[in-house]
């Protein structure tokens, strides 16, 4: 059960002011319910809009889809055991048949008060081929079919071993009756565009405020949510620990300078580290980084624990070069190339490959050895290190700091030497190396030069053996580290922290395909719900 805990909300309730909803500086007045329970829960958020939250509406970033998931339901979900089910009660895998069939739960009704039918299952897979999802390839997806009112089949054109995670768990199922008549999802913001399964409706979203208000669907086939209403607000993080304090927000996250403040305070800590990875990129399409023994000397002249201590403060990871961080015991490989700092053996690699030092700088063929290292202002401290420690050695380092959105067209059109970069979705399923690796984004190191790689990385997520991908998993990470087409430095360690009202955890494999936020929306619906 919620605890039995008042937390005024000053400074949060709303009021109507010419058509919007705008927060003011009222004690909003439905903050318990008949026990004395606390029913509105109010979340902090720095950047605050992350798009209206319609499946193909929400910005493509883990906190949008975190919006649309409370209206929107997945045939499966995780909770903080693993998978569970959602729309699906159950489902089963054919091998022969390379097919997933899953037994829908009976007496789910839509917000509008339709029920939910295969039909519905059907028409999203079908629908998706047609308007892509950011979130979903489903293009290993043969067919769909319905076998009867309550069971979907499902089959792959090739075994697919993150179909859970990544298709039936994170794919958001729509209402045929509504969505089978719009030819342009992404522009669809009628009232019908935000009527789901989930246990959630939203009551207004301000665009310019950052604001979401949620209300509990009555009907919930889980039962009713003990949190009655939801709201995110935009609050800056330098902020968030006095708005906690003061019982303007009940969870956030939070620097973690203020982490021993505020649990002497109170205040419950959870944190998560290795979802997400800041990396150095090397464009080795360049014929000075094309050599890997190049790029591995900058990775034995870059002190990365010099990087952790300064720039962050030691709240994060060593990165590993192979790119899965340690927190994923299972398929993380330590058994590869490490590159402590070793001054020493990077210039001996650098000697190796014909460069001698002239005036305290490394040269060859009467040529300066020069590098231009780009950045964001996010990781300037951490750009200004590297260069220090590389000009250390005799590299003379060009050091730019751009805008983010310029640094990652540079990267993406391949005009640069050396930058700055990072990604999630570390925590998810390891098919993740695919999209890092071999895939067409800027996160990406788009590397295709090591045919072994390549058969390993289309392999693996093929392979349904769970130890024999593993093995696969490690070998990857063995040649990634070899190649080094990219450096990871860090995994930071991110804080949140929360008032106790409820158990916030982060999702193992984080929530859908690998989003590290602790703001699983079963941890709003109390005991009443059994997602079992």
């Amino acid at each position: 059960m919620l605890k039995n805990k008042v937390v005024l909300i000053g400074l949060l309730a709303f009021v109507l002011y010419g058509g919007s909803l705008w927060w003011t500086a009222s004690v909003y007045g439905e903050g318990e319910n008949s026990q004395g329970e606390k029913i509105t829960y109010t979340i902090a958020d720095s950047t605050g809009d992350w798009g209206y939250p319609s499946p193909y509406a929400c910005y493509s970033r883990g906190p949008g889809y975190v919006r649309m998931s409370f209206i929107f339901d997945t045939l499966a979900w995780k909770n903080e055991k693993g998978f569970t089910p959602l729309l699906a009660r159950s489902w089963e895998y054919d091998q022969e048949e390379n097919a997933y069939t899953f037994f829908l739960r009976k007496g789910v009704t839509w917000h509008d008060g339709v029920d939910f039918t295969a039909e519905d299952v059907v028409f999203t897979f079908n629908y998706i081929k047609k308007h892509p999802i950011s979130w979903v390839d489903s293009s290993i997806v043969e067919k769909t079919i319905e076998v009867d009112l309550y069971t979907v089949k499902v089959y792959l054109r090739e075994s697919y071993a993150p179909f859970l995670s990544n298709i039936a768990g994170t794919l958001p199922i729509l209402p045929k009756h509504i969505w089978q008549k719009i030819e342009n999802p992404q522009d669809f913001r009628e009232d019908e565009a935000l009527i789901g399964t989930g246990p959630y409706r939203l009551l207004d979203y301000d665009k310019a405020q950052g604001s979401y208000l949620y209300q509990a669907y009555q009907n919930y086939y889980l039962g009713k949510p003990e949190i009655e209403k939801i709201r995110f607000i935009k609050v800056s993080e330098q902020m968030a620990s006095a708005s906690l304090k003061r019982g303007e927000v009940n969870a956030s996250a939070v620097p973690p300078e203020i982490v021993d403040e505020l649990k002497e305070k109170g205040f419950s800590i959870i944190t998560s580290s290795g979802a997400w990875n800041a990396k150095l990129m090397f464009n080795y399409k360049k014929e000075l980084l094309s050599s890997k023994e190049f790029r591995q000397a900058l990775a034995y002249a870059i002190n990365r624990e010099e990087i952790v201590k300064i720039t962050q403060r030691g709240y994060a990871v060593l990165g590993s070069p192979g790119l899965l961080p340690p927190s994923e015991e299972y398929w993380y490989n330590s058994h590869i190339e490490q590159y402590p700092y070793n001054s020493h053996k990077a210039k001996a690699i650098l000697e190796s490959l014909g460069y001698h030092i002239e005036d305290g700088y490394y040269g060859k063929d009467g040529q300066k050895l020069e590098l231009e290292l780009l950045t964001s202002p996010k990781f300037l401290r951490v750009a200004e290190l590297i260069s220090q420690q590389l000009e250390k050695i005799g590299i003379t380092v060009d050091l730019r700091s751009l805008e983010s959105k310029t640094l990652d067209m540079k990267v993406g059109s391949w005009k640069f030497d050396l930058a700055i970069s990072g990604h999630g979705g570390l925590c998810g399923d390891p098919s993740i190396l695919n999209k890092v690796i071999l895939g067409k984004g800027f996160n990406s190191a788009r590397y295709h030069k090591n045919e072994t790689l390549n058969t390993l990385l289309v392999s693996q997520v093929h392979q349904m053996e769970k130890e024999k991908r593993r093995d696969i998993i490690w070998k990857i990470q063995e040649i990634y580290a070899e190649e080094i087409p990219t450096l990871t430095l860090y995994y930071p360690i991110w804080y949140w922290a929360h008032d106790g009202t409820i158990n916030l955890y982060y999702t193992p494999g984080g929530l859908a395909s690998g989003i590290p936020i602790p703001l699983n929306k079963l941890c709003f619906l109390g005991t009443s719900a059994d997602s079992g």
